[in-house]
């Protein structure tokens, strides 16, 4: 596969991602957020699984269960709440606010792991506070969804920095990923049974959102990320990833009938102005990966909603800010 190739195929599953989240977003009309979720995860989860049979001869490394159980958690919080956030947010806000993620996750490993920011790390995290103000109205205009995306972004940026982190120690990229999916199932579906409306009647009438969540906005964005990041960097990788949130803004122009105001298109350029600068920021030489059978050649892993993404490790001690989905 060629880098150009490579930079097609990402654009696509950013794209998936994008037009995925009007699915999140109609979704909700048969199915309660629990039960979407849980759903779309199994489902996702289901795909993954026989392909993680292809990691049974990859060493397992010293505290393995342990450190996927954090990733695990992390990444159910993460997109439970990017779910919840579709009950009171526009597909457009969603898109764009969930999409900061790639400006707190820097900062997430400031905090985590002590890498400092730069500068332009910190002038990009103000414009996106700002960028968020004027696409929701002001401070007064936030509703709690806009509030509950945000918080989604800050947790997917949390998820990320301990993926990498996994990753590096024990690598198994699909091994995390069908664990991850399928223990959002097993956490949400027992959930959605007792609390909300799960039913056979209900997952019937959600079955074309559910596919395009569990199909293409997780399996299918998933695997071609993987891929991808075997033939391009991750920096790059993450400039076109982050077009999601314009490709989610788009999809839902087209399918719902959302409009922004000019002073909300303002916004929403400035947050991909932020991202943007983010992931180009952090360019480094392109280190072209080991192409090798075994997956742990694979050593930059990515799962979101909405947008899948995590640190390259090419490099140790070197961490990329990288786009996460939700997907």
């Amino acid at each position: 596969m060629s880098k150009l190739t490579a930079n097609l195929l990402l654009l696509f599953a950013a794209a998936l991602w994008g037009f995925g989240n009007v699915a999140q977003k109609t979704v909700l009309d048969h199915l309660d957020a629990l039960s979407a979720v849980g759903l779309r995860c199994l489902i996702g989860g289901l795909l993954v699984l026989p392909f993680v049979l292809t990691e049974r001869r990859v060493p397992a490394g010293a505290g393995l269960f342990s450190s996927l159980v954090r990733v695990v958690a992390l990444f159910a919080v993460s997109i439970v709440l990017q779910q919840l956030c579709y009950l009171g947010a526009t597909v457009t806000n969603a898109s764009f606010l969930i999409s900061t993620a790639t400006v707190i996750t820097p900062l997430a490993a400031w905090l985590l792991t002590g890498e400092r920011p730069t500068a332009g790390l910190i002038l990009a995290a103000g414009s996106t506070v700002i960028g968020c103000l004027l696409l929701s109205g002001g401070i007064a205009g936030f509703s709690g969804g806009d509030l509950t995306a945000i918080l989604s972004a800050g947790c997917y940026a949390l998820w990320t920095v301990e993926l990498g982190r996994h990753m590096q120690a024990h690598a198994r990229p699909l091994t995390a990923a069908a664990a991850q999916f399928l223990g959002v199932a097993a956490f949400a579906l027992p959930l959605g049974a007792v609390h909300g409306n799960l039913s056979f009647t209900a997952a019937s009438e959600a079955a074309p959102e559910l596919l395009v969540l569990g199909v293409f906005s997780t399996a299918l964005a998933f695997g071609i990320l993987i891929a991808a990041l075997r033939f391009t960097s991750a920096s790059h990788a993450a400039v076109i990833v982050s077009a999601e949130s314009v490709f989610g803004a788009m999809a839902a122009a087209i399918f719902l009938g959302e409009r922004s105001s000019a002073v909300g298109a303002l916004g929403a350029a400035i947050i991909l102005g932020s991202i943007l600068s983010v992931a180009m920021s952090n360019r480094m030489p392109m280190a072209r990966l080991p192409l090798r059978t075994d997956p742990s050649a694979l050593d930059a892993f990515g799962a979101a909603p909405g947008g899948w993404g995590t640190p390259a490790t090419a490099n140790p001690g070197h961490e990329e800010a990288f786009h996460d989905p939700s997907r």
